[in-house]
């Protein structure tokens, strides 16, 4: 049976998101759907682009692999509850990177990336600071950075050995240089992301 219109406050599954029939995008949460902002803007675009080649150079005939919104990340409760019944958390990340290749599938990943970008939008921010902080910590992703476009800073969180996420307690600004843990090597100024 195809759903044409779910239940926004009902508790959905990643079996229940692959009937869904929307034409914009959404993402699910814990089983409660949020959907996506509308097309991000010009600056957010400007941002995702020069990450991607950034990284997406840097990353070539390297293990780990770079991935950009739209691709679904799986993020199931546990390693053993990993059908599409099972799995109640689906999110896509502006720029991920995964670094073990038995997580990549033809739907995307199944299981934490290792590096998570989200980039602000006016109409996302309280969700990437507040639930998808909490899913990605639970999951374990090892980093998370969070873009603010319009302040040109950047947060960086991440995982301790307790599991919990740790920031720097000032966010970097565009004048800083950056070297994310999950790729040592890599180094990002910051004055060539932000435009």
């Amino acid at each position: 049976m195809k759903i044409e219109e779910p239940d926004l406050s009902g508790t959905h599954t990643y079996s229940d998101y692959l009937t869904w029939q929307w034409t914009e995008m959404a993402e699910l949460i814990r089983g409660k759907i949020y959907k996506m902002s509308p097309a991000p803007s010009s600056t957010h675009q400007k941002i995702s682009g020069k990450l991607f080649l950034k990284i997406g150079n840097f990353l070539e005939h390297k293990r780990c692999q770079l991935f950009s919104a739209p691709f679904d990340v799986r993020l199931p409760q546990s390693p053993k509850k990993t059908t599409d019944n099972d799995i109640y958390t689906v999110v896509q990340p502006d720029l991920c990177v995964v670094c073990d290749p038995t997580k990549i599938d033809e739907r995307g990943c199944l299981g934490a990336p290792d590096w998570i970008i989200e980039i602000l939008s006016q109409h996302t921010s309280s969700k990437d600071l507040r639930e998808k902080f909490d899913v990605y910590e639970e999951a374990g992703v090892k980093e998370y950075w969070v873009v603010h476009p319009q302040e040109q800073t950047l947060l960086v969180y991440t995982l301790n050995a307790k599991g919990k996420y740790e920031g720097i307690l000032k966010p970097y600004i565009r004048t800083d240089c950056i070297s994310p843990i999950t790729l040592p090597g890599l180094t990002i100024n910051l004055e060539e992301v932000f435009p």
